[in-house]
């Protein structure tokens, strides 16, 4: 096989890249890092420039003479669309190509109503978001749901969670709408996302625990995304605790956590125990005010956990454990428990640098995961080589 050579790898995609990053910053510095001549550099930026993606700015220092023109990549070139879906709550968002959100909005739903109505819901709300701006800046749409999902087809697969949209293949019915690169993904996956990408990105290793109406994780391995074989890494919610006494989990087995530690579970256990409680704000009002039977309760929620996630650090070995969900952030208890049990049951060396602490983005995360999932894929070399060819077989 011959050996490909710097220049052969120079696409107009890895000239972006270079300038995304700030590598090269002036057709000069593209020249010297990729070994192209200066008509090739000159070919490529002028694809970039012509399609939004890359700006001349001359501001560059000088070293004498005329300043150099230093290209810069244009974030308010193009937008994506985003939404993380929740159980009850649902952001959607309009986004540069920074990742930065431009316009959102926030509305509670009950996913469970089915994909029929709520994705028409969400389209209708970019539509509104969008505005006046020209579709034509329209580059990708990215999605989180709170479910299992099948990344590579985009099809969701939680055969008793969210059941109505079992078998659901999201894509097609979005691009109806959007004729854009369409990607869906677990909506805790996209908060592992966000959270590493926007307040950890000097970290290779990271796991994202969202203990809210449900429990789930999102796991950064090596600096990316462990999806795994079909998408169902992470799933802790349905790992099954000790003592949790006999309690049916939705997936069908016994004594998933999800199912005795969740938000969800920390209700039903209170009104058992006779406690006026319709939401996590009720609990949050009785921890407090000190109310003991409620604190043992959120404080065995949090060993129960920290069970789980002992057994997760000692596979994974992160360097962080971050802690979201509404659940996470109202109950110091349960964070303590948490923490307790995961140091004292994971090995030395997995907790010998290991922190565990609360989400930084909070529920921003979950919009900036979607972003960031829909950038590296439509802003990627291949992705951008690609839609330069399709371009040009339109033109010609």
């Amino acid at each position: 096989m011959p050996r490909r050579t710097a220049a052969t790898l120079a696409t107009s995609g890895e000239v972006l890249r270079l300038i995304r990053t700030g590598e090269a910053v002036t057709r000069a510095d593209l020249g010297r890092v990729t070994g192209l001549s200066r008509p090739a550099v000159q070919l490529r930026v002028g694809e970039l420039l012509d399609r939004g993606l890359v700006v001349e700015r001359a501001d560059a220092p000088s070293t004498g003479g005329r300043p150099p023109v230093r290209l810069e990549f244009n974030a308010v070139g193009g937008v994506v669309l985003v939404a993380a879906l929740g159980a009850s709550r649902t952001r959607v968002a309009v986004c540069d190509l920074a990742g930065r959100e431009i316009e959102g909005r926030d509305f509670a739903i009950d996913v469970e109503q089915g994909p029929d109505v709520v994705l028409p819901l969400v389209m209708d709300t970019w539509d509104e978001l969008l505005g006046d701006r020209p579709r034509s800046m329209l580059r990708g749409v990215g999605m989180g749901v709170p479910a299992t999902v099948e990344f590579a087809q985009g099809r969701t697969e939680s055969a008793r969670v969210m059941a109505s949209w079992t078998g659901v293949v999201i894509p097609p019915v979005v691009r109806e709408r959007f004729p854009v690169p369409v990607l869906i993904d677990n909506d805790v996956n996209l908060l592992a996302i966000g959270e590493h990408r926007g307040a950890y990105p000097d970290l290779d290793d990271l796991m994202f625990v969202k203990v809210s109406t449900r429990i789930g994780a999102g796991v950064i391995a090596g600096g990316k995304i462990l999806r795994g074989a079909l998408g169902a890494a992470g799933e802790i919610g349905h790992i099954p605790v000790r003592d949790g006494g006999g309690v049916l989990c939705r997936c069908g087995n016994i004594d998933c956590v999800d199912s005795v530690a969740s938000g969800t579970a920390l209700l039903r256990d209170l009104r058992a125990a006779g406690k006026d409680v319709k939401t996590i704000a009720d609990v949050t009002t009785l921890v407090r005010a000190g109310d003991a039977e409620t604190m043992a309760i959120v404080r065995e929620a949090g060993r129960q956990i920290g069970e789980v996630l002992s057994v997760a650090v000692n596979i994974l070995n992160p360097s962080v454990v971050v802690l979201g969900g509404d659940v996470a952030e109202a109950f110091g208890p349960l964070v303590s428990s948490i923490r307790e049990v995961v140091y004292r049951r994971s090995t030395a060396l997995a907790t010998r640098r290991l922190r565990i602490e609360p989400s930084r983005l909070g529920a921003g995360a979950g919009i900036s995961g979607c972003a960031v999932m829909v950038l590296d894929h439509v802003l990627s070399p291949d992705a951008v080589d690609e839609s330069m060819i399709s371009r040009l077989k339109v033109t010609s």
